[in-house]
């Protein structure tokens, strides 16, 4: 009876292992004693922990709590706005319209019709915003290929990239390259062409509507185009700053044709 009764009194008084374990797990928070070690963040070297310490962690901070509310809030408004994703959705009739408002803000067609028009000009001022133009589709294309590379995120539905989508090295969701580019292309049309105010109301409606219609077709989130938009400011704003003249635009001409005259 003795016997059995210490071991009774045995498994009751958990070992230092069994409250390590507890503790881990969050059941039981036992303090350090004076004679414990710790290690050097105060953690003892038997795995319990402070009950403050357990607080900390299982409390998130309120930047993360506003943070992820406003993530949950921009992933369900763009899966609501969402209509022209399937063949059978609510925007389904509106989806060829939608669609091809999109491809005008493809890098493809800008780039093509660029250079047409460069190879077409024989005007030096031409020439030269054509240029330079050139020079700022480019830029925003590595831009924006370059931080959708670096953060990886997927748009609202998931869906695959398309082949123009993969060319055009627009293969994730943030930021919108469709957005960043209308914004630039239209900023930089109204600044160096004289256009009527009508043209220039609908420059500027266009450059909205290339952003609302990636998030109609499921690619990007509201956040996505915002940043696209933002992006497509800063990328116009460079551009101006480090404007090529016409005789560096002669330049790079010659360099492209292998034309080493003007270079002499």
């Amino acid at each position: 009876c003795q016997i059995s009764s210490d071991v009774s009194r045995n498994r009751s008084r958990p070992n230092g292992s069994d409250r390590a374990f507890a503790a881990r797990a969050g059941r039981v928070a036992v303090p350090v004693g004076p004679g414990s070690s710790t290690e050097g963040d105060g953690v003892p070297k038997d795995g319990t922990r402070w009950p403050e310490q357990d607080c900390m962690q299982l409390n998130p901070s309120f930047r993360g709590i506003a943070i992820n509310s406003l993530l949950a809030i921009d992933i369900s408004l763009s899966r609501r706005l969402g209509v022209c994703v399937g063949a059978h959705g609510p925007g389904a009739p509106l989806r060829p319209m939608v669609a091809l408002l999109a491809f005008s803000g493809h890098a493809l067609p800008w780039l093509c019709g660029t250079l047409l028009c460069l190879w077409r000009s024989n005007s030096l001022a031409g020439q030269e915003v054509l240029v330079n133009l050139l020079l700022a589709l480019l830029l925003d294309l590595m831009t924006v290929a370059g931080v959708q590379k670096l953060v990886r995120r997927r748009g609202p539905w998931d869906a695959p990239p398309g082949l123009l989508d993969r060319v055009a090295l627009d293969a994730y969701s943030f930021p919108a390259a469709h957005a960043s580019r209308a914004v630039m292309v239209s900023r930089f049309l109204l600044n160096h062409l004289v256009l009527a105010v009508p043209l220039r109301i609908l420059l500027h409606l266009w450059a909205v509507l290339v952003g609302v219609s990636r998030v109609l077709l499921g690619k990007h989130h509201l956040s996505d185009v915002g940043c696209g938009f933002a992006l497509g400011f800063l990328h116009f704003s460079l551009v101006e700053s480090v404007w090529l003249d016409s005789a560096a635009c002669q330049a790079l001409l010659a360099i492209g044709s292998l034309d080493w005259a003007p270079l002499v």
